[in-house]
């Protein structure tokens, strides 16, 4: 809020402003956790951060906001947003694939998110609309005093908490018995979804569905290549085996999953709630499987 009001004080566009600071600001909690984790020294719970938030995305979001109210998904969203969604993940398995993600791969990983906010800009500047639910969340008239208050309040409290959940996070990894990795990709990644869920299922109960989709189609591509990129400028670190083996193949699955989902029922291109209900079974076994192949090779 601090932000955006402050960038409209210094006469930027509330639609640019719309498109970049308050959409930039939903994966904000997801960056700032996994910097911290991999300036700490908790690679994996960087990592795990980043691939985890996609999959509870798509999967545990998703699937909850079918079951509330099927979602209907836009053709634009099947043929250009999920396909490029894809796109992202696919770039960042490659750039990890040799097992370290060092500071060049997060170079082009926040490269790549600058491109894309780009292209977002591109197209909001097109049709001089914002979307609704980015419209709402611009704020009413403010200072520009009482903006940067509430940017620098905004950061502290963002600062600490995220200082606070690696900390936690570390500390309930020890007390399970179970890795960093599987801490960060199911306790840490469900806690900085939250926002994702809360929001999605209100614009699902609103039959808001492109919002409801678009929310986290865009959250996944900002975490992609943000949350996984800043870790690696930050700090190079090797990546588990079971990251490249295990996770991102469940992100990659869950992610053409509901893509098939949701082509699967013509003309109406929806997500019916029977599919929603594959989607959340399909995050529930994912975490089951994390915690018994975590407490088994800790054994």
């Amino acid at each position: 809020m601090g932000a955006a009001a402050t960038a409209q004080n210094l006469g930027v566009s509330p639609l640019v402003v719309g498109l970049t600071i308050v959409g930039f600001g939903t994966s904000a909690p997801e960056m700032l956790v996994s910097s911290i984790a991999a300036y700490r020294g908790a690679p994996d719970l960087s990592v795990g951060n980043a691939v985890g938030s996609n999959i509870a995305n798509i999967a545990l979001v998703l699937g909850i906001a079918a079951l509330v109210n099927p979602l209907q998904v836009h053709q634009k969203v099947l043929r250009r947003e999920l396909p490029l969604m894809l796109g992202t993940m696919l770039l960042a398995l490659g750039l990890l694939w040799d097992g370290h993600l060092g500071r060049i791969d997060g170079a082009v990983l926040i490269g790549g998110l600058f491109v894309l906010i780009g292209f977002i800009v591109r197209e909001g500047l097109k049709t001089r609309e914002l979307p609704d639910d980015l419209a709402e969340e611009l704020p009413d008239a403010m200072s520009t005093p009482m903006a940067l208050f509430w940017v620098l309040l905004g950061l502290v409290v963002l600062l600490g908490s995220s200082e606070l959940l690696v900390w936690g996070a570390k500390e309930i990894a020890t007390s399970f018995g179970v890795s960093e990795r599987v801490i960060g990709l199911t306790v840490v990644a469900f806690g900085t979804s939250l926002p994702e869920l809360a929001a999605t299922v209100v614009a699902a109960k609103r039959n808001e569905h492109e919002i409801a989709v678009g929310n986290v189609v865009g959250s996944n591509m900002f975490n992609t290549l943000g949350v996984l990129g800043l870790p690696g400028v930050i700090q190079p670190e090797a990546i588990g085996a079971s990251v490249l083996w295990l996770d991102f193949p469940v992100m990659l699955g869950v992610a053409v999953l509901f893509w098939g989902l949701a082509r699967l029922l013509r003309p109406y291109r929806h997500v019916s709630r029977p599919q929603g209900a594959v989607l959340v079974a399909a995050y529930v076994g994912y975490l089951v499987s994390l915690f018994v192949l975590g407490r088994a090779a800790a054994a």
